[in-house]
C-alpha cells in the first residue's frame, strides 16, 4: 500500500463544558489532567446569553488536545468506556468523529475522586494522512486533492481494523 494513503490518528481533543467559571470549572480542569496527563486550557464564551448568565470572554469550559502515539493509547481507553461501540452517525463526511462519555468513571485506569464528583466529557477524534500539512503550513499553502481526503467510509474501516470498533445503525 502507498504510505501516503495510510490513515492515522492525528489528535484526540477532550472537552468539558460547565457553563460557568468557578469550582465546577476547576474540577473539570483537574479531571482532564487526570485522564490525559496534560495541562488543559480554559475556553471562553464568544457572545452574551443573558438567560444563562453568560457574557463575552467568560471562561465556561476547558479542553485538552493529545497528539501522536499518546492519542492512540488514549483513544483505546476512551473507546473501551463506550464498549468499543459507536453509532455510524458520529462520523462526519471528512472522516472525523466525536462521541460523549456520560461518566468519567467508565474510563479504565481513571479512579473516582469524591472531590470531583461525576462529570461527563466529549471526545473529538481527528484522522489524517501524510501530506495533510500542506493545507495548514504558512508558506506555499496548497489544497488537498479530493482523492486524498478521508471519507466517512474509509474512516469507519480504519477504526474497525485498528481499534476493533463496532458500528451501530440508528
Amino acid at each position: 500500500m502507498n504510505l501516503m494513503r495510510e490513515i492515522h490518528v492525528e489528535k484526540v481533543t477532550l472537552n468539558i463544558g460547565v457553563g460557568s467559571p468557578g469550582d465546577k470549572l476547576d474540577k473539570a480542569m483537574r479531571l482532564l489532567k487526570n485522564i490525559s496527563g496534560r495541562k488543559p486550557v480554559q475556553t471562553s464564551s464568544d457572545k452574551r446569553i443573558p438567560t444563562w448568565g453568560v457574557r463575552p470572554k467568560l471562561p465556561i469550559a476547558c479542553k485538552v488536545t493529545v497528539r501522536g502515539k499518546e492519542a492512540s493509547k488514549l483513544l483505546k481507553r476512551l473507546l473501551s468506556a463506550m464498549d468499543n461501540s459507536i453509532s455510524m452517525r458520529k462520523f462526519d463526511k471528512f472522516g472525523n468523529f466525536s462521541f460523549g462519555i456520560k461518566e468519567y468513571i467508565d474510563i479504565p485506569e481513571v479512579p473516582y475522586e469524591a472531590s470531583i464528583g461525576v462529570i461527563g466529557l466529549e471526545a473529538a477524534v481527528t484522522l489524517s494522512r501524510k501530506g495533510f500539512r500542506i493545507k495548514r503550513r504558512s508558506k506555499l499553502k496548497r489544497k488537498i486533492p479530493s482523492r486524498h481526503n478521508i471519507s466517512d467510509v474509509q474512516a469507519m474501516d480504519f477504526m474497525k481494523k485498528e481499534f476493533s470498533l463496532v458500528l451501530e445503525d440508528e
